[in-house]
């Protein structure tokens, strides 16, 4: 149901539902806890993608046959804060997190691409916070991070209409960050995220989050003296001479 590997460096989780369009069940919210539990501190993981499995969905949103016991406020609120968590987990990974569309990404979908750093779409995939359909809302964080995005406005335009947009559409108002044709999909996310599982982008993404100067500074002096920042330079001084 949610599969997770590591190797170089790079964690995939793959959420596996296709009878469900990878849709979000309590199950899946216990999978997806456990995977992210596996990754805590592991200084192997340097970078973490999270995907859907096969090319119909990334995540459909939450999983309405097995959500429809809930009936009390107290049962929703319940869900909503340990979703809300995971995708908290996600978004506060150390290394870089890029979100690979495979697919759809809809009502809760979309609350989960937004909780990572980067998204990476093919082409022919659609995304929204279409939760109005249902006369809900998004609960999972993901309001607050599309307005981050794109801006207040129209993260309100977008949300309280459900406007579904094409890959193009969401590449152009900053809610997609790189589209890629399908047919080399696979290949454009993997290659990338391997670009990124590194220790200078885990760097990136915090000074891009925010630290003092100081702690910046303190940052790239510790790259600068790594064996990997030395290797690399000895080899481009070798190139030119």
């Amino acid at each position: 149901m949610v599969d997770l590997e590591l190797t170089d460096g790079l964690a995939v989780i793959t959420i596996d539902r296709p009878q469900a369009r990878n849709a979000i069940a309590p199950a899946t919210m216990e999978q997806l806890e456990k995977a992210l539990d596996s990754l805590a501190g592991n200084p192997d993981a340097q970078a973490l993608v999270i995907r859907g499995a096969g090319d119909r969905a990334f995540v459909s949103g939450g999983d309405l046959k097995e959500l429809a016991a809930l009936r009390t406020e107290l049962e929703a609120s319940a869900m909503a804060w340990r979703m809300r968590s995971i995708c908290d987990r996600l978004a506060r990974f150390p290394g870089p997190v890029i979100a690979a569309l495979n697919g759809h990404a809809l009502g809760g979908g979309a609350e989960v691409a937004v909780a990572a750093d980067i998204r990476i779409a093919a082409d022919d995939i659609r995304i929204g916070f279409n939760q109005v359909a249902l006369a809900i809302m998004p609960a999972w964080g993901g309001a607050e991070r599309l307005a981050e995005l794109v801006g207040r406005s129209k993260a309100l335009l977008l949300a309280g209409t459900g406007t579904v947009l094409t890959a193009a559409e969401a590449e152009r108002v900053g809610l997609v960050d790189k589209v890629v044709p399908r047919a080399s999909f696979d290949t454009e996310w993997r290659a990338i995220a391997r670009s990124l599982a590194t220790r200078p982008a885990a760097e990136i993404k915090r000074v891009i989050g925010g630290v003092p100067t100081t702690e910046a500074v303190t940052a790239f002096a510790r790259l600068w003296v790594s064996d990997e920042h030395w290797q690399a330079a000895d080899s481009l001084m070798n190139r030119t001479k």
